[in-house]
């Protein structure tokens, strides 16, 4: 039986976790909550996370890291992307002290702001080779409220570790829950955090009382962006059309489960960012990742204008309905 550690529980982190105890797998979640803790392993719940979810009895929580880990084979990394580092490097000084190097694996979806990097990047930095075997990416069109209650889901294991994603592939699967394995880890990263941004368009779109017309040609045009971005990156362009790229662009753009689509509607209907990040309670990816690839693009004089556009709305302080006109009346090109 494999032993696994899902280090953040959040809706994410606490919906893969339950989706590997369905396997019967040995699973610890490791919160830094107490309280947090002591819910999931009592009433099975996390209410403040997952509020309609029951938890499978045989995943454990805790919030002591070290008991987390202990005799695992893989740890599988699921917090905000400013939490990347910190727990990276306490889980690095923790993996000193084992006996063999194991499989690292992460579902963030994000870039780290000033230096652009990818969350395996970071991890990469943070952990050193010698404590780990390999780094894998869990990406694709996968909310968690939809996950936990049995929605069909399918999902992209990112990697060059053909043994690892395969592993993390069978550890996931079920009926409800396809796992497909994919080696272009740069690309399915990529497109994870990308789609974030045209999501916060999207939604914004819906809050100023635009329709599915304008969601389409937005997220459309916003792939085009994506996949620029990726390719001078690195990544494979075919990635983008699967289940981490169009996929993952899809349901977080067209969703009210995606956080970054409810901001981005709060923003159309006139609400300050602030306030929208306040009242979120939760890690808002996209806002983030929108100045990362701003910032990257400017340097590598990428064309990105929806991304510009949302960038100026939320750093800038520009008129939203100003940036919709602006990019509407642009000059007129081939789409080839």
């Amino acid at each position: 039986m494999t032993k696994i550690a899902v280090l953040g529980a959040g809706s994410w982190g606490t919906a893969l976790a339950n989706q590997i105890a369905q396997n019967q797998s040995e699973v610890t979640i490791w919160t830094h909550r107490q309280n947090q803790a002591d819910e999931i392993n009592q009433h099975h719940t996390n209410q403040h996370y997952l509020p309609k979810a029951h938890l499978r009895e045989n995943l454990k929580a805790t919030a002591d890291m070290a008991a987390a880990i202990q005799g695992v084979d893989m740890v599988l990394m699921v917090v905000p992307t400013g939490a990347v580092r910190s727990v990276a490097k306490q889980l690095a000084e923790l993996l000193k002290a084992g006996q063999h190097p194991i499989a690292i694996a992460h579902a963030t979806k994000g870039l780290e702001q000033g230096s652009h990097k990818l969350i395996s990047q970071m991890i990469a930095e943070e952990i050193p080779a010698e404590l780990r075997t390999s780094i894998s990416a869990i990406s694709g069109p996968s909310h968690a409220e939809g996950v936990i209650q049995g929605d069909l889901t399918a999902v992209s294991v990112a990697g060059a570790d053909q043994v690892a994603t395969s592993q993390l592939q069978h550890l996931l699967a079920t009926d409800t829950f396809r796992t497909y394995t994919n080696p272009d880890l740069v690309g399915a990263e990529l497109a994870g955090a990308l789609k974030n941004i045209m999501a916060i368009g999207s939604g914004i779109l819906i809050g100023l009382g635009y329709g599915a017309n304008s969601q389409a040609a937005l997220l459309t045009r916003g792939l085009v962006e994506i996949r620029a971005v990726g390719t001078a990156l690195g990544a494979k362009p075919e990635t983008f059309l699967g289940l981490a790229g169009i996929g993952d662009l899809i349901v977080t753009g067209m969703s009210p489960n995606s956080r970054n689509y409810r901001a981005g509607r709060a923003l159309g209907q006139g609400q300050a960012l602030d306030q929208v990040q306040a009242d979120m309670g939760m890690v808002i990816e996209g806002v983030n990742t929108t100045a990362a690839i701003y910032e990257f693009a400017q340097q590598k004089r990428i064309n990105i204008p929806i991304t510009t556009a949302i960038y100026q709305v939320l750093y800038q302080g520009a008129d939203i309905r100003s940036e919709i006109k602006e990019l509407m009346t642009r000059p007129l090109k081939s789409e080839a």
